[in-house]
């Protein structure tokens, strides 16, 4: 019998209905579709509309899709966390009114904020709860509606993110199956590159914010594209060598899906072949902590039980990793 490990046994996901095409964008900012798919790899993204709606929707629609697919009930839950940098409110955490909105509240639940790099640190955060017995089912959710913090005059952010949210189930496993090994790293001075200006305690809402969009995200593309394209790739091969795995052992890389110029220097890299890479950017565009997720929702039938899955992400902090995992089922 193997030692116990986090094992993913089902997935869930949600996108909203509202396609923010390349077509339309050409109509509110100064782009096109050449440009965008040439400097990105997206043709469409997904945006949340209605009053009132919030990161915490998009969760609960993802954790209800997870539930009836794995024939679980949300009093099931032990223990659920939500990866987002678009919380519902600066407090409570948006993982509390999730739950609420489930029906199972009375458990631990907290927010995790690592930008694109949530899911994975979330992941991680969890697998130790399965790993030393304190809980059976844990489930793990990343989502963000960044619409709500794009500046939609701002060529070079708004073509670029989307809306969503994915879910996944951790249980017990004593076959060797789950989650194997992470590597999760950051460095703070990569935060003038890459943050939201204001809105925090260091420079609080006012006028003068709102009025000049500070509280959108800022991006500095050029320092940003240098270091993900480097530091992905560095712990992607990192976790290879740690795990002894070479380029034909792994069945499927996750990456996030940030920049299909991001995912290809990744992938090159780890010597891992496209077609053993999930890609859907052209279709969801990058939903920050929900990129890896929903890549696992949409391959999941294609998934075998003892597959070798590396995923890897990249994000503002800056915060990156790699996460090793064998598929459960």
């Amino acid at each position: 019998m193997h030692k116990t490990l986090a094992a993913i046994t089902g997935v869930g996901g949600y996108v909203p209905e509202y396609r923010l095409t390349n077509a339309e964008l050409e109509k509110m900012v100064d782009t096109n579709d050449e440009w965008i798919m040439t400097r990105t790899g997206i043709k469409e993204r997904r945006i949340l509309k209605g009053e009132g709606l919030a990161t915490s929707d998009m969760c609960v629609h993802a954790v209800r899709n997870l539930l009836q697919k794995t024939g679980n009930k949300a009093t099931d839950i032990e223990m659920l966390i939500v990866a987002t940098t678009t919380p519902d409110h600066q407090f409570p955490a948006t993982a509390n009114i999730t739950c609420d909105k489930l029906g199972c509240n009375h458990i631990l639940s907290f927010d995790i904020s690592a930008a694109c790099s949530g899911f994975l640190y979330a992941l991680t955060t969890a697998s130790k709860f399965i790993e030393t017995g304190t809980f059976k089912k844990v489930v793990v959710v990343g989502a963000d509606k960044m619409s709500s913090i794009i500046n939609y005059q701002d060529r070079t952010t708004c073509v670029i993110f989307g809306d969503g949210a994915g879910a996944v189930l951790l249980e017990p496993n004593n076959d060797g199956l789950g989650l194997i090994d992470s590597v999760l790293k950051t460095d703070g001075s990569g935060r003038f590159y890459l943050h939201q200006k204001a809105g925090g305690s260091a420079k609080p809402a006012s006028h003068e914010t709102v009025d000049s969009l500070e509280h959108s995200v800022y991006q500095e593309g050029k320092t940003v594209f240098k270091f993900a394209v480097k530091n992905m790739a560095d712990v992607a091969e990192e976790i290879m060598k740690r795990n002894n795995l070479s380029s034909d052992d792994i069945s499927w890389l996750v990456p996030h899906q940030a920049n299909l110029r991001i995912i290809d220097a990744t992938a090159e890299r780890m010597g891992i072949p496209r077609e053993k890479v999930m890609i859907n950017i052209e279709k969801y565009g990058n939903t920050t902590a929900g990129t890896l997720p929903l890549c696992l929702w949409e391959w999941e039938p294609q998934l075998k039980k003892g597959d070798n899955i590396v995923l890897a992400a990249f994000g503002g902090g800056f915060t990156w990793g790699a996460t090793y995992i064998k598929w459960a089922y």
